[in-house]
């Protein structure tokens, strides 16, 4: 029997849909070995030294050639004579255990047969200070009785905070590196304070452990590795902060707003994403992207009247952080929704908004539906919407026929397709995406 509220939906009209293809300037790298044999031709690197064991960092994300970077990593070190081993480094991910952390590993295609060296996970600490607000500053164990320890992340915008230093190596030592244990620490004064606490932890690990170098990677527009750099030990902080901004300028965006924008500007009536998650964004949807940030303090310069998220990505082994920041999702994402997961993440950042679940509709159909009747538009038949597979790759979208005239006139997008009727499989929205940027 249908439910009366779904009745109240059921005649919203949908639009008429057209593909489209944005174009953004970018480097990419095609051989990953290749480039990470090429940055640790740098003097910091001749830290290694024979007979050394030495911890390699890997986090939750799904950073391009993730496994190929990290077993090229693992190759050169071990042609350095010493004896590389990967250790997760991923605060409170993976339900904030060991074997969780492992899996999630796992799900990104990083095991020990794909980088070809031992995984050592596990969720103890050593304490190595205490900061001067009395905050305890952590590191995993098995990273700290190691001989040498190399910090391996990308380099973007954090989704919460603003800082010289936001996700990268830095956070990598001072969170990551922290387990569930340190990443609370980190979190304790509430996100707008972690960016400082980011930066304290970070230098305090650098002086008291053995870090001897970071290695970082740089993505392009289209989610494909860019840039691989290594920065030592000593200065690391600072050598990161113009990384950072190269990361921001690298971002892909929507197409609103003027394109001398950093980030899309202007309003939205409707935005569908079809996915969300660990992968895509470490709050399940870029907030750089949406501008549905948790912070208040956040500069917001896009206003999206409603968001349906339609699905939840398998790799992201029922992490649906994220989910909060849409208007409404559908019944299959809240069926993915692990809480063990999405809980051990909200009560470790302390963000407890990221928890919630937004109004669930049983369907795809019906999630667009009450996107659009509650939206606000003027004319819901001319409503201004886009869809997205996710918030990491925006170069293919689809947009309702009533943003054609702007979108035409926009240097670098591509009109590719005709107008034609939203496609749905028993509820479902049909995934009819070209192939990626080649």
């Amino acid at each position: 029997m249908t439910p009366n509220y779904v009745k109240l939906v059921e005649n919203t009209p949908l639009p008429r849909v057209v593909l489209c293809r944005q174009k953004f300037a970018a480097t990419r790298i095609d051989d990953p070995a290749a480039a990470v044999k090429d940055a640790m031709q740098a003097a910091c690197v001749d830290k290694i030294k024979p007979g050394m064991s030495i911890a390699i960092t890997a986090g939750s994300r799904g950073l391009a050639s993730l496994p190929e970077l990290l077993a090229a990593i693992v190759d050169q070190v071990r042609a350095r004579g010493a004896h590389p081993f990967v250790v997760p480094a991923m605060g409170s991910h993976g339900g904030a255990t060991a074997e969780g952390q492992s899996a999630l590993l796992a799900k990104l295609g990083v095991t020990e047969e794909t980088v070809g060296c031992e995984i050592r996970s596990g969720m103890e600490t050593d304490e190595i200070g205490v900061l001067d607000n009395g905050m305890s500053v952590r590191i995993d164990r098995h990273a700290n009785a190691a001989d040498g320890i190399i910090l391996f992340n990308r380099i973007k915008p954090h989704t919460s905070f603003r800082a010289p230093n936001e996700s990268g190596l830095a956070k990598m030592l001072s969170i990551g590196l922290g387990n569930q244990s340190g990443a609370e620490n980190c979190h304790a004064r509430g996100i707008d304070n972690v960016g400082i606490f980011v930066a304290h932890m970070a230098r305090m690990k650098l002086e008291r452990c053995k870090v001897l170098f970071g290695l970082g990677t740089i993505e392009n527009a289209y989610d494909e590795l860019s840039r691989v750099v290594a920065l030592d030990s000593e200065g690391m902080l600072e050598a990161e902060a113009p990384l950072l901004q190269e990361a921001m300028r690298n971002m892909p965006r929507l197409p609103l707003g003027p394109l001398d924008q950093p980030t899309a500007t202007g309003e939205l009536d409707v935005l569908v994403v079809d996915e969300i998650g660990k992968e895509f964004s470490g709050t399940g949807m870029d907030p750089n992207i949406t501008h549905r940030f948790s912070s208040p303090k956040m500069q917001v310069h896009l206003h999206i009247s409603r968001l349906a998220a339609l699905g939840l990505s398998p790799r992201s082994n029922g992490n649906g952080n994220g989910a909060a920041r849409a208007d409404v999702v559908t019944e299959r994402l809240e069926a993915d929704f692990d809480r063990e997961a999405v809980y051990a993440n909200a009560l470790t950042s302390q963000v407890l908004m990221q928890a919630k679940m937004p109004m669930v509709m049983p369907c795809d159909r019906t999630a667009i539906q009450t996107a659009i009747k509650t939206c606000g538009a003027a004319d819901i038949t001319q409503v201004r919407l886009l869809r997205i597979p996710n918030t990491l790759k925006l170069e293919y979208l689809y947009a309702s026929e009533a943003m054609l005239p702007e979108l035409r006139e926009r240097e670098g997008f591509e009109v590719i397709g005709e107008p034609e009727e939203m496609h749905f499989e028993g509820g479902l929205l049909a995934a009819n995406w070209p192939d990626a940027h080649a």
